[in-house]
């Protein structure tokens, strides 16, 4: 039997990228199959625009950063706090073409990893669209048609999975869907493995 875990994530989080090698590591070492879906957080929301952040919230923002800073560090990977509050939908977008496209899980996996590391190093502008393009042409697919893709129906999805993620209670990323349970956060994927074994799905 091989299960479908549904990974909701954003390219803006540190978080997200964080846990992305633990992430792609379930499926070599349990009967699972990872359906990267984006989950498009929006920061002002809950963290209230740059101008508008009292000291509690920028308290908490640079924390966060910190802390993150110090196990990327941990892995060898850069991680610097962005300049500004991006809006992610069309990099977010981008993974669900890849994914359409993709005739391996690799390409979608280089496309991941690519596009966190030029993130969280100032490599590229995910709000510019030749440089989407050049992303999903690195990760070994046609960006040709993405254009036509974000207007239309890979937008249309993107904001369709947004709300259902909303509906079931999503509420940040990483967050893991297996069998109707949310687990948020990368600190739960050693929960999420310790699941995994009990219902007999390690390879």
């Amino acid at each position: 039997m091989t299960l479908e875990i549904t990974h909701y994530t954003d390219f803006k989080s540190p978080y997200a990228y964080l846990a992305l090698e633990a992430t792609l590591q379930l499926a070599l070492d349990f009967d699972v199959t990872i359906d990267f879906l984006p989950y498009t957080l929006d920061i002002p929301s809950y963290l209230g625009d740059v101008e508008n952040r009292d000291a509690h919230r920028w308290r908490k923002v640079k924390y966060a950063y910190m802390d993150c800073r110090r196990q990327a560090n941990k892995r060898g990977l850069t991680l610097r706090g962005p300049k500004k509050i991006y809006d992610s939908r069309e990099i977010d977008t981008a993974l669900l073409y890849v994914k359409e496209r993709a005739d391996e899980p690799d390409s979608l996996r280089a496309f991941a990893g690519l596009v966190f590391e030029r993130f969280f190093t100032h490599t590229i502008d995910v709000e510019d669209r030749a440089q989407v393009e050049q992303a999903i042409q690195d990760a070994g697919i046609d960006p040709g048609g993405f254009d036509a893709f974000l207007d239309g129906s890979g937008g249309a999805a993107h904001d369709r999975i947004r709300a259902e993620a909303e509906s079931m209670g999503v509420f940040g990323v990483p967050t893991y869907l297996i069998e109707g349970e949310l687990f948020w956060g990368g600190e739960k994927i050693p929960e999420i493995r310790d699941r995994l074994t009990v219902m007999g799905l390690a390879k």
